[in-house]
């Protein structure tokens, strides 16, 4: 009788083992459908759809990096991707600028602590057709045409929502633009291809967009430029002006420079700071370099040193 009851006992102690290991497993599934976990899961990530080239190639490497990590990259004009922060359609944005006292209160209040990082340096350009005869451009002139004071030009944006339209109101401390003197496209592709096709529009997009279309387009140098911007440093007696490029931008000569952001408002340990971490890093700072912008932090050189003993 006891040998039956403690063999009953020995099954059935093995049998809650077995319903213990299987309730793990799925508690461990769902944990990384949820992004539970730092390098696995699923994790939309809101994206200014001005860094969408340099953003999607690091989501790519990312997930082939970590297999079990899924990334669902949602390129937004700068406002609307604020917007959805702001309404929970996602917890992790990339921007070129940080929230507002007024938008951040939204998380303080729920006691959520971001985590931003800076993770490269970009640059707003001004495009033109090649048929124009203008190379550069002043600062004044720029301005002027934010105003609809320049005749004879069009500034063309990516969106009336878009982030270079907000950072250039900003740079001249503009309260409102004229309407009449400034056009929306879709996105930075499109501005590219109206200015390709028309002599008197001015285009602004982001360098990281320009760098790609080119990459993948190089006809769009026989159609398309950068313009030249004047850098009004107080001290300088005579104008100059910078083309925007990887240097200008490191050594901060060129005028239209914006900082690059990943910003973690996951109330969690979760994928959101593997991703973080991931852009931030040495694999992630080197895609950025690669893709033509400033990293943050200058990923290091690797250095192989073979010990060659000499042998007679």
């Amino acid at each position: 009788m006891m040998y039956r009851m403690r063999k009953y006992s020995v099954i059935l102690v093995m049998l809650v083992i077995g319903a213990g290991a299987i309730v793990s497993c799925k508690n461990k599934t769902k944990n990384n459908k949820g992004s539970e976990d730092i390098l696995t899961g699923k994790l939309p990530v809101l994206v200014d759809q001005t860094l969408l080239p340099v953003i999607q190639e690091s989501a790519d490497v990312f997930e082939s990096s970590y297999p079990n990590s899924s990334l669902e990259i949602m390129a937004r004009p700068e406002i609307r991707a604020v917007n959805a922060l702001l309404s929970d359609s996602a917890y992790v944005v990339v921007l070129t600028r940080k929230l507002t006292t007024q938008e951040d209160s939204y998380f303080k209040k729920r006691g959520i602590q971001p985590k931003i990082f800076q993770m490269a340096s970009d640059a707003v350009v001004l495009i033109n057709n090649r048929s124009s005869t203008d190379t550069i451009i002043p600062q004044k002139d720029v301005k002027s045409l934010l105003e609809g004071n320049l005749a004879g030009k069009r500034l063309i944006f990516d969106n009336a929502n878009s982030s270079t339209l907000r950072y250039l109101k900003d740079y001249f401390k503009l309260a409102k633009l004229d309407p009449k003197a400034v056009s929306a496209m879709k996105d930075n592709a499109e501005v590219m291809q109206y200015v390709s096709e028309h002599a008197d529009a001015v285009g602004v997009i982001g360098y990281n967009w320009y760098l790609k279309a080119v990459e993948k387009n190089s006809n769009l140098l026989d159609k398309i430029r950068t313009l030249s911007i004047e850098n009004v440093s107080e001290g300088v007696d005579k104008a100059h002006f910078y083309k925007p490029s990887q240097s200008t931008i490191a050594d901060g000569v060129y005028p239209f420079i914006r900082p690059v952001y990943i910003m973690n408002y996951q109330p969690n340990m979760g994928l959101g700071l593997g991703f973080s971490a991931f852009l931030t890093g040495d694999r992630g700072q080197r895609i950025v370099l690669k893709a033509g912008l400033v990293p943050a932090t200058m990923p290091g050189r690797e250095i192989i040193i073979r010990d060659e003993s000499y042998i007679k």
